[in-house]
């Protein structure tokens, strides 16, 4: 199987035709590689090598607005399938879509997402539009 790291060009040209004038989160849910794949032949754990992303990249998101908005550790998918585990499951928050594409844009961001790359076995990332929650399920 082939996880999927990076977005393509036909999902982010969605993404960014998406109503891009207020918050928009993040869902992600990303599952690391035992060790990182870094082109260089570099040896560390993919834990190691997303916490350099985490360390490179916090500097530009949080410039550009960005803020973690909610973080929970994975535990079990009760529906969906058994084996399927994520290592980090997290929200970020952004004030618009033009601030998620200046981070994808920032120079400092593309080096430190090279880490990300390496680290990252399998990942989802789900945009999400904010609401405000209802009485019961579906509200």
């Amino acid at each position: 199987m082939t996880g999927y790291i990076d977005p393509t060009k036909e999902r982010f040209g969605q993404f960014r035709d998406l109503p891009s004038d207020g918050l928009i989160h993040m869902l992600n849910l990303v599952r690391v590689r035992e060790q990182a794949a870094y082109p260089d032949g570099r040896r560390c754990s993919g834990h190691e090598a997303y916490r350099a992303y985490g360390r490179e990249s916090e500097p530009i998101f949080s410039r550009v607005g960005g803020r973690q908005f909610w973080i929970g550790k994975f535990e079990l998918t009760l529906i969906g399938p058994a084996d399927e585990r994520w290592d980090y499951v997290f929200i970020a928050e952004y004030p618009n879509t033009a601030a998620f594409v200046e981070m994808l844009r920032d120079p400092a961001y593309r080096e430190a997402v090279k880490h990300r790359q390496a680290a990252v076995e399998d990942s989802r990332l789900i945009r999400l539009a904010p609401g405000t929650p209802g009485k019961g399920f579906g509200e």
